[in-house]
């Protein structure tokens, strides 16, 4: 049996735990043997990992050892439900406490209750439910700050915090402040490596981030991204890298803004797309149905507002895409995480990157420090990669694509750094590296074009390359701002369509 057969032959049986996950419960298990009743722990393995089958066993066996009752705490209610079943394919009766659950008259009938941190905590503040003799809280996605309001009701329980991503969703609330330790399971290469995971090929578009806005949590605001993400060239940019990467493959795309995921909507509607959106005001039955059409369209594409970052499972998902910038840790690796189920033959997926996320954070598979992240969140936020850094060194490399289009490639190895250089180091103006440029993109597009027209449809596929010159060009020169920009690529393209005259 391949390893890839054994891995999906396990899956087949809930109840069962890879040896890594028995690794993880022991060490979980000694640290609830040596510490004390009221000890706060927290427990890292990536998404796709299995952290709902880890905890689902330590709560039977916990239940088993110790008589005691535990409450297992979700931020969301298809996740309740999810670890709901998986706690039952464990043999654990459990009781769901959601917004229908008002009192407990059958508290006595279950060990073990899944609530919604929400729902939880008004009932336990207007005291109509009382949950009596628990000495377990497990806190799934333990990064976000809702639950904190919940420890003074377990003052005297072992809490046990579960996530991917040890970092807090509050900057001024670090997770250090309310778990005493962190145990650190696999990580993403290791389990890409054994076969539990598959491996994302990433590719990246130049994107020009410098209108984006930080707001009070940290991260983009939703207004400065719906406007840089809906304008006309991003989502030409968007429906490119698609046709370029991800046409045909079940897609997920990542937007930050129910406008974005709209517009993306109509745009891969009008290109002639088998695609959906879906937010947050999509109602149950809506969300269930669109869903269920994703589940059974191969080539389906979905457009969606952070809504399946958690809780979501589609293991058919073959590309991901990510249409949005974040400065979230937590959210990249969510993001891509939704395509890293095995599935069948499935050992890779596409992530396609338009917000620079994988140069600002790293690769996705590579390892990462949680203890000194968890430890030291501060200076890991600090220390991020800034925006104009991480587009000063970018480097345009031209889609496959668009290279069987200009089969014929005169002067490939243009740099424009290098003509800068060159030019001035020669005594003329800095502007003669531009005009350097298109006199290489003209010889291109004539080249490769049987007439006028012809040679002026080549010249707008060539607009990331000149973005890209220009960019790097201002950075030379140390003059970066948007009107200038905006003002040599309108010059840019006048000059190099005015250059096919008397051509042809």
């Amino acid at each position: 049996m391949s390893n890839t057969q054994e891995v999906q032959s396990k899956k087949a049986n809930k109840k069962r735990l890879y040896d890594y996950q028995v690794d993880d419960l022991h060490r979980i298990f000694d640290v609830m043997e040596n510490t004390p009743d009221d000890y706060n722990l927290l427990y890292q393995l990536p998404t796709g990992g299995g952290k709902t089958v880890v905890f689902s066993e330590i709560v039977r066996r916990y239940i088993e050892q110790k008589k005691k009752k535990v409450v297992i705490l979700t931020h969301r209610i298809e996740l309740c439900k999810q670890t709901s079943r998986v706690l039952k394919g464990f043999g654990v009766n459990n009781k769901v406490i959601n917004s229908k659950v008002k009192e407990l008259p059958d508290q006595d009938q279950y060990k073990c209750f899944v609530a919604m941190v929400e729902t939880l905590n008004n009932r336990l503040n207007d005291g109509k439910l009382k949950l009596e003799d628990v000495g377990l809280v497990i806190i799934d996605e333990a990064h976000y700050n809702s639950f904190r309001k919940l420890f003074k009701f377990f003052k005297n329980c072992f809490i046990l915090g579960v996530t991917a991503t040890p970092l807090s969703s509050n900057i001024k609330l670090p997770m250090k402040d309310h778990y005493k330790e962190l145990i650190v399971g696999d990580n993403i290469s290791t389990l890409i490596k054994n076969g539990f995971l598959a491996s994302a090929e990433i590719y990246n578009y130049d994107v020009s981030l410098d209108t984006l806005k930080i707001g009070m949590n940290g991260d983009y605001t939703v207004k400065s991204s719906e406007a840089l993400y809906t304008n006309n060239t991003m989502q030409s940019k968007l429906l490119f890298a698609y046709e370029e990467l991800s046409k045909g493959k079940k897609t997920l795309i990542f937007n930050n803004g129910i406008n974005t995921s709209r517009e993306v909507y109509y745009t891969f509607k009008r290109a002639g797309y088998n695609v959906r959106h879906l937010d947050n005001t999509c109602s149950k039955q809506e969300r269930k149905e669109i869903l269920k059409w994703f589940k059974n369209t191969p080539d389906g594409v979905l457009s969606s507002v952070s809504i399946l970052t958690t809780g979501f499972d589609e293991p058919s998902v073959e590309s991901i895409i990510l249409n949005r910038a974040t400065r979230s840790l937590t959210l990249y690796f969510q993001m891509i995480g939704r395509g890293s189920r095995i599935n069948g033959d499935k050992t890779t997926f596409n992530v396609i990157d338009l917000g620079n996320n994988a140069m600002r954070f790293g690769p996705w598979s590579q390892d990462v420090d949680w203890q000194h992240i968890f430890k030291n969140p501060d200076y890991y936020l600090e220390n991020l990669r800034n925006d104009e850094d991480i587009e000063r060194d970018f480097v345009y490399e031209m889609p496959e694509s668009l290279r069987r289009r200009f089969v014929k490639n005169p002067n490939d190895d243009f740099d424009i750094k290098e003509e800068y250089k060159e030019v001035t180091r020669k005594g003329k103006k800095s502007m003669q590296a531009i005009e350097n440029s298109i006199a290489q993109h003209s010889q291109l597009v004539i080249a490769n074009s049987s007439d006028v027209f012809e040679a002026r449809e080549l010249a707008k596929l060539l607009h990331d390359d000149i973005c890209y010159r220009i960019k790097q060009y201002c950075y030379c020169i140390m003059n970066s701002t948007k009107n200038y920009k905006e003002w040599l690529i309108e010059e840019y393209m006048r000059k190099l369509r005015l250059s096919f005259n008397g051509k042809f």
